[in-house]
């Protein structure tokens, strides 16, 4: 196989010969009996040929495996943004890799035993017809005359770049940026609320740099509900409020804590919060019970959380059994409180005579992997990997873990058998 430039000022286009394939390949020093029939010229695009809008795009077995299913690729991102590409369940980072060699896009064109009409010019695994491979070679090329054919191939286009993916977490940021924007604080505060800043769920997922599975987490992540169409938070103090309300049922109506009742929670809180927004919250904050049909539990995790973060004030620190005793007396008779359910949420001082507990959201870190480690280490000077865990793990991947990423921004010592981090510097 071979390729040629074409001459565009030349009066007319010069085509290939099999002639000239014939010279060529004597000029190369190159036994003709030792290549397949048919040749392919390559001819490179002209001028006039519009080729601009193809890339080289690199897939992994994921995102090979949506297209072939005939789900669509999704390219997002602002005018400050980085690029990424999402499918129906992962997110990529795009960037722009340089190829060492031109790459050919070449409609049509034929490989290996698709150029060959013979047996004996066949790609061969073992040593079938070596006696006649012999018997041809020693031929003389007055005895044998090699039928040749000749066809044209046009280039497409020339690479010397590609687009390169690597698999990333989603992100989330931005999808509650924009959420807070128009936090809702119940209807007598709606006029204060920018109606341009309100979006819809499509508007928002078109939006957000994730995958529409990713985004269905995010949009739980951030409690979000729909109200006339527009998806919105709720504001922390009038979300709590109505979420105690609905806690309170529970020893009201003397139910037990898998056997709370959905439409009777809603109609209690008529005329208190708009039916929506209960009827929202619950869902999220609920599951369906296991041992009773057609009733609902609430998940003690997000009721031990927002619980938790009424109590843990931005600024304020408690001693330990003073803020786990307090935690525990607000939550509903049955459920029991764990530091766990402080993940992403505060943390816990052991550093000195008395240990304390204090807030700190992940939400409110910056999103800059140096700046976060600064932050980090500025509140708190020594961390186990699992209390930093919840901090950093937004900026893993796939092939980037959280111990790797602390090699790289954080110093690890001993104490006591127990491994801690500290900043570098």
């Amino acid at each position: 196989m071979e390729s040629m430039e074409v001459d565009e000022s030349a009066a007319q286009l010069y085509v290939r010969t099999p002639e000239d394939v014939k010279a060529i390949v004597k000029h190369a020093k190159l036994d003709e009996r030792q290549l397949t029939q048919l040749t392919q010229a390559l001819y490179f695009p002209s001028a006039d040929v519009d080729s601009d809008n193809l890339r080289l795009l690199e897939l992994d077995g994921h995102m090979l495996g949506q297209i072939r299913d005939g789900q669509t690729l999704y390219f997002k991102g602002g005018q400050n943004e980085k690029l990424v590409l999402c499918t129906d369940e992962r997110t990529y980072d795009v960037k722009g890799a340089e190829i060492s060699n031109s790459l050919l896009l070449v409609p049509d064109l034929k490989f290996a035993a698709a150029t060959s009409t013979s047996p004996l010019k066949s790609p061969r695994t073992g040593n079938a017809n070596a006696s006649l491979e012999r018997s041809l070679n020693d031929s003389t090329e007055d005895e044998l005359e090699v039928p040749r054919t000749l066809e044209q191939r046009p280039v497409l286009k020339v690479f010397h770049e590609y687009f390169e993916c690597r698999e990333i977490r989603p992100r989330f940021r931005k999808l509650g940026e924009l959420l807070q924007l128009t936090r809702y604080s119940g209807p007598e505060n709606e006029f204060c609320v920018e109606q341009k800043l309100l979006f819809t769920f499509s508007q928002l997922l078109d939006t957000v740099q994730c995958s529409r599975g990713q985004f269905m987490e995010g949009m739980n992540q951030y409690r979000a509900i729909e109200l006339d169409g527009r998806m919105r938070v709720m504001e922390y103090e009038y979300e709590y409020r109505i979420i105690n309300m609905m806690l309170g049922l529970i020893s009201e109506n003397s139910w037990a804590l898998d056997e709370v009742e959905r439409e009777e929670t809603i109609n209690a809180l008529k005329g208190i919060a708009p039916e929506d927004v209960v009827a929202g919250l619950f869902d999220i904050y609920t599951t369906p019970s296991e041992r009773c049909p057609g009733k609902f539990e609430y998940q003690v995790s997000m009721v031990s959380r927002i619980v938790a973060q009424n109590i843990l004030q931005p600024g304020l620190r408690f001693r330990n059994e003073e803020f786990m005793r307090t935690w525990q007396e607000a939550l509903p008779e049955g459920m029991s409180c764990d530091l766990k359910y402080l993940r992403g949420l505060g943390i816990c001082h052991k550093e000195g005579a008395q240990p304390c507990i204090r807030s700190l959201a992940e939400e409110l870190l910056p999103t800059n992997i140096s700046d976060r480690m600064r932050a980090l280490f500025k509140t708190k000077q020594r961390w186990t990997m699992e209390e930093m865990e919840p901090y950093i793990e937004c900026f893993t991947t796939p092939n980037l873990s959280v111990s790797t990423l602390l090699a790289k921004h954080a110093r690890s010592l001993t104490d006591g058998g127990v491994r801690y981090f500290v900043s570098k510097h």
